[in-house]
């Protein structure tokens, strides 16, 4: 359920930038790992021609699916989502986009599923899940190839397509590259699967291990944030300012702002000096100076001058539970 880019309802991927997800060829031969893993190039070109490559194979892939390769059509709710999701949620806008058009002309590139491993009569995603989760939506059956799969071909296929067809976020390959560490798939496997070299796997593997997990879905994809940003950012949120982003991220998206303004909102929560709170005098009616107070983005404090009035400290806080169902009845309204 993912990419950030919109899928237009055409015949080819190449078409236009809006035409992936429903021209993203689900296989009828799934990619198959090398027996023997070859020396890898640590070059930029190996990686442009390793990606290359990838994409040729979806070429090919959905040639051979246009020439006649089996589809059925399936029922939505007997399909699982893949066991490692590798792109984040994606805008609402590119969802309603691609609703729009297999509304208006149909499910024109069928999805890649496996009968699923553990539950008899189901099936899981190999790739697919926006279409899958648009033809849900649309209450119609949605169109596939069934293929048996191993763990292995099912998260190279997986990856090879997005890497192929739409650009995973940085944060996405990265989190992506530590979930397949986690679950125990080898180094050759999720290289494959990313179409990068060795060395860039422990990169991406290391990185996304420094940032906690939650901070990193709360953010989402940031498909505007470099390696770079992240990689300062890490070396912030290491420092035992956890709480300190997470409030960032939260009043972001309380104002409803995107996935980079989240991660900008997190950076600048980070890098910003906090200021120091000046008190404030809280002056009662008679001119009685009774009250100090500070408020800071994380706290407010009242401290109440015993000198002045020495009872009114306990009377307030015996009215504290009043005060405060009074507030949220006021809140309510």
């Amino acid at each position: 359920m993912r990419p950030n880019r919109p899928f237009a309802n055409r015949p080819h991927a190449k078409s236009s930038v809006t035409g992936s997800e429903q021209s993203a060829s689900p296989s009828s031969e799934v990619p198959t790992l090398a027996r023997h893993v070859a020396p890898v190039m640590t070059s930029q070109q190996r990686v442009m021609a390793d990606t290359l490559n990838a994409v040729n194979r979806v070429d090919e892939l959905e040639e051979q699916l246009r020439s006649g390769h089996a589809v059925v059509d399936l029922d939505p709710f007997m399909i699982d989502a893949s066991f490692v999701p590798d792109r984040m949620a994606p805008s609402e806008e590119a969802h309603r986009e691609l609703v729009q058009a297999i509304r208006a002309d149909g499910q024109l590139v069928p999805i890649l599923v496996r009968p699923h491993p553990a539950e008899q009569g189901r099936y899981q995603v190999a790739y697919g899940h926006r279409r899958l989760r648009a033809a849900t939506e649309l209450g119609i059956k949605v169109r596939a190839v069934v293929r048996e799969l191993t763990d292995e071909q099912l998260v190279v296929a997986q990856g090879q397509e997005n890497n192929a067809r739409t650009n995973l976020s940085f944060i996405e390959k990265a989190r992506f590259a530590l979930q397949l560490e986690e679950r125990g798939f080898r180094r050759d496997v999720i290289m494959q699967a990313l179409c990068v070299d060795r060395p860039r796997v422990s990169q991406m593997v290391k990185f996304a291990s420094s940032i906690p997990m939650e901070i990193i879905n709360a953010i989402g994809p940031a498909p505007g944030i470099g390696r770079r940003k992240w990689e300062d950012f890490s070396a912030l949120i290491t420092k035992g300012n956890i709480d300190k982003a997470r409030h960032a991220i939260e009043r972001a998206a309380n104002s409803g702002r995107d996935s980079d303004a989240k991660f900008e909102a997190a950076y600048k929560a980070l890098t910003t000096k906090a200021e120091i709170a000046r008190p404030e005098l809280w002056t009662a009616p008679d001119g009685a100076r009774l009250a100090k107070y500070t408020e800071t983005d994380e706290k407010f404090s009242l401290i109440i001058d015993r000198k002045l009035s020495p009872r009114f400290g306990k009377f307030l806080l015996s009215r504290l539970e009043q005060l405060y169902n009074e507030f949220q009845a006021a809140d309510k309204e």
